[in-house]
């Protein structure tokens, strides 16, 4: 079980012992308000570990030649220092619990923002016709990768029906330029 510093417990003829100073310099310092000690019933003091050591910081301090208008402002200034330093604590915990829960919330917007662009994905996609003839999904203004398309050229052209003779595999000279793409004259060579 942990001690507790604060509790008062010790009448002032023992606590001036502990702090080894005489019973009126302790009377003396609770009018000042250096050490403000606890009442029992009866108005007697009752002096805490805590308020001993503090006997102790003064007498330490009057010993080095502080004034006791010193001491006082010294403590005053350590119980300031005690108060801020205890207040930068509860406002660095305050100030981690609000990191924590906008982070939280920063990653809950983030998976609704993924949601969203899914089902916004899953709403733009259009179909089309695959090179194989099947069905396929694909994202509204994107387009297919293209074919591989061969370079070479073709041309076709249909046979006539005078053209008896091209059919059966034997070519004349003007039926030759036509199906090269010349034009005839009507003249042969």
């Amino acid at each position: 079980m942990a001690e507790d510093f604060t509790k008062p417990g010790f009448v002032i003829s023992v606590a001036a012992e502990l702090a080894d100073m005489h019973p009126q310099t302790l009377r003396q310092y609770d009018r000042l308000g250096l050490v403000t000690p606890s009442r029992a019933s009866g108005r007697a003091r009752r002096y805490s570990e805590l308020d001993i050591q503090k006997l102790r910081q003064i007498q330490e301090l009057s010993e080095e030649g502080v004034s006791l208008e010193g001491i006082k402002r010294i403590i005053q200034l350590e119980n300031q220092v005690e108060a801020l330093q205890s207040r930068v604590t509860e406002l660095s915990e305050e100030l981690a619990n609000q990191v924590q829960a906008l982070q939280s919330r920063v990653t809950e917007l983030s998976e609704e923002l993924e949601g969203e662009r899914q089902a916004r994905r899953e709403r733009d996609m259009v179909f089309t016709a695959g090179s194989g003839g099947g069905v396929m999904r694909v994202a509204r203004g994107s387009h297919r990768s293209p074919r591989k398309v061969s370079q070479a050229l073709m041309l076709y052209r249909p046979a006539k029906p005078g053209d008896a003779q091209e059919q059966d595999g034997q070519h004349t000279g003007a039926s030759e330029n036509r199906r090269r793409g010349r034009r005839c004259t009507g003249t042969r060579s």
